[in-house]
């Protein structure tokens, strides 16, 4: 298999690492690529960004009341 941040996963694809990346393992080596876009296009003077481990995602929530999301414009 192959480790990744001290965590063994068996050869193949896997859809899905405990830190939000779909990699594929196989004897050569050990390819992945994030599940999620970082926001860049949203009002950063009233949002701020919090990364959701249950989704893999950033969420973009306003600073003064977390409960209610912001408009995001732009992912990267």
């Amino acid at each position: 298999g192959c480790i990744l941040d001290g965590k063994l996963y068996p050869f193949g694809e896997i859809l899905r690492t405990h830190n939000c990346f779909r990699c594929s393992c196989n004897r050569d080596a050990m390819r992945c690529c994030s599940l999620f876009h970082t926001p860049t296009g949203y009002d950063k003077e009233n949002c701020k960004v919090v990364f959701n481990m249950k989704t893999c995602n950033y969420d973009v929530v306003q600073k003064s009341d977390p409960s209610k999301e912001c408009v995001v414009y732009s992912r990267v």
